[in-house]
């Protein structure tokens, strides 16, 4: 696995996504406005939204690896929808390569091919059951004209064979396949996009700690290869302090904290960050006795 990019090299790549004060509920904004500060819960039958994300900003530069962490419930998969175009922003801007594609009361629209893709937590859920892994990726790369129907079969084993896995995979249904091979197939469902950025949502949480290692690595050599840039969504931070540039702590919606990995991990300036590396024990002690 490759090491952590060099602040210095991280500040002089150009930027490839950004979010400029980004905010998002979940229920109908009305004439009072986004409703309540992040942090705070509607009550019950209330009818106010509820706020999930507030004022984020971040920027993604070329071939960077971000982490974003924080407990259950501080929005990360929220941002990741938001970033992807699956969940509409209440209030600033998302941009790619510098230009708008998201904003308030609309979803991102971002290219599918040559732009983001996510990769989800749970494969199986991911993929359809009922179709194999060849059909999937042909039906992408037709529907997309990422390849002419003749060579889709050849492409697609490409694709697997990009992962890890061989071309017999192309005939069997996800629920033949193992954990850690059918993340794979997700993986590279959305590489057959030619993605500048890759949101990976806590893709490795369900698996063992050896498939969690070789899907990681995946990740970041794929990355290497390609020029990649991956948002690593994860409330595991010894994932992060392995593969992540920087991170950002989200704490009920809002950015507490962000800055280096190294720096942030080892001298965390927001109380909040550092519960989350105590809570952590082997992670805590390592860093504590740097």
């Amino acid at each position: 696995m490759s090491g952590r990019q060099a602040p210095q090299a991280l500040a002089d790549s150009p930027a490839i996504l950004e979010l400029s004060g980004v905010s998002a509920h979940y229920g109908k904004v009305g004439r009072r406005g986004p409703g309540r500060p992040a942090g705070r819960r509607r009550s019950p039958g209330s009818g106010d939204p509820l706020p999930a994300l507030a004022d984020v900003h971040l920027t993604v530069h070329t071939g960077e690896s971000l982490g974003i962490v924080g407990e259950s419930g501080s929005g990360k998969t929220t941002l990741g929808k938001c970033v992807v175009g699956l969940m509409p922003i209440s209030a600033g801007q998302i941009l790619f390569r510098g230009q708008v594609v998201g904003g308030p009361g609309r979803a991102a629209d971002v290219p599918r091919v040559n732009g983001v893709q996510m990769v989800y937590q749970d494969p199986y859920s991911a993929l359809n059951p009922k179709r194999t892994v060849g059909s999937t990726l042909r039906e992408i790369l037709t529907v997309h004209k990422l390849c002419a129907r003749p060579q889709a079969h050849e492409r697609s084993a490409e694709l697997l064979e990009s992962v890890g896995l061989s071309a017999d995979i192309l005939k069997r249904r996800p629920r033949s396949l193992s954990g850690g091979m059918c993340q794979r197939v997700a993986i590279a469902r959305a590489l057959a996009f030619g993605p500048a950025v890759l949101v990976a949502d806590e893709v490795v949480s369900a698996l063992d700690a050896s498939v969690q290692a070789q899907v990681l690595n995946l990740i970041a050599d794929t990355r290497e290869a390609a020029g990649l840039s991956v948002i690593f969504i994860t409330h595991d931070l010894a994932v992060v302090n392995q593969v992540c540039d920087r991170v950002i702590v989200l704490n009920r919606g809002a950015v507490v904290e962000s800055g280096n990995t190294e720096d942030i991990l080892n001298t965390p300036s927001d109380p909040y960050t550092r519960s989350l590396i105590d809570a952590v024990p082997e992670l805590a002690g390592e860093l504590w006795q740097r």
